[in-house]
């Protein structure tokens, strides 16, 4: 089932008038002025099982790691793919261990360009939190502005925040076919995935019929930051999305295909994520694959 909010075309950059991002100076003044914020190291990476590792190894003071296999997704499997959106009563138990109140800021942050913070980003919002930020170039962005690391591990007193799940809308497997025949499907995997010269992880390679390759690297430049909203607005421009279809967004497994909705938020669009992405339709043989560009 797609799930599409009223108003399917106002601006995701911002909501309840709070932006999708907040820089390293925005984000110390906060911090130096003690205004509630909560910060999530969201360290993850494909093929790399040791980012609370590389957490404890240094993290902005005072975060809290968010394990991105346990507590951002459910358990994996071929009917549902590789990362499965978490019940909300598990993001929920996540987000209270986090230390989250109501009303607070959540600033969520990795070592990636923001490819695996973009997770909680959307989760979080998708589970009804507003008030919820990128670090724009995160971890990297925070030292190059001078910006001190701490070690070890950070337990905060057990937050409260009540979530509610189905504020952003998502794509369900059995009305992808249709969403792509009138809609606009995004890609965000790397190009050689999408054309289906490799694939690494998944049952087969290429990728879904009518999709359009936008890989999610392209959101960001050499430093990791998010290109600035006209650059994003003429990079999905190029891309045939013209705000005269709706927008859905996919990846492997709907984790990077969450930061495309937050570059997309920042160029103007509204855009659904299909959670169980190409992990979940190539699992079925049944379902078309195509290749090429």
């Amino acid at each position: 089932m797609l799930v599409q909010p009223a108003g399917c075309w106002s601006t995701w950059a911002s909501v309840s008038g709070v932006s999708v991002l907040i820089d390293t100076d925005s984000l110390g003044r906060r911090l130096a002025a003690g205004e509630r914020t909560v910060l999530v190291d969201v360290r993850w990476k494909l093929g790399d099982p040791h980012g609370h590792d590389h957490y404890l190894a240094g993290h902005l003071p005072g975060a809290v790691y968010a394990d991105l296999e346990t507590e951002l997704a459910a358990p994996p499997s071929p009917s549902a793919g590789r990362h499965p959106l978490p019940s909300v009563e598990v993001l929920e138990a996540a987000a209270r261990r986090w230390g989250v109140r109501a009303g607070d800021t959540v600033v969520a942050y990795d070592d990636l360009g923001g490819m695996s913070a973009a997770r909680a980003w959307w989760l979080l919002r998708w589970a009804g939190l507003s008030d919820v930020r990128l670090l724009d170039g995160g971890l990297a962005a925070w030292t190059a502005a001078g910006g001190e690391l701490e070690t070890g591990p950070v337990t905060p007193p057990a937050g409260d925040v009540v979530l509610r799940p189905d504020s952003l809308p998502t794509l369900e497997v059995e009305s992808v076919a249709g969403f792509a025949d009138g809609g606009m499907l995004l890609d965000a995997r790397a190009g050689e995935r999408f054309r289906g010269e490799t694939e690494p992880i998944d049952p087969r390679a290429g990728h879904i019929p009518g999709a359009a390759s936008a890989p999610t690297t392209e959101n960001v430049d050499a430093t990791g930051r998010f290109l600035d909203p006209a650059a994003l607005r003429a990079r999905f421009a190029a891309l045939g999305v013209d705000g005269s279809r709706p927008v859905g967004v996919y990846c492997g497994s709907g984790v990077t295909a969450a930061h495309e909705i937050a570059a997309l938020a920042l160029a103007g669009i509204d855009a659904t994520l299909y959670p169980g992405s190409w992990s979940q339709w190539s699992a079925d043989p049944d379902r078309p694959a195509a290749t090429g560009p």
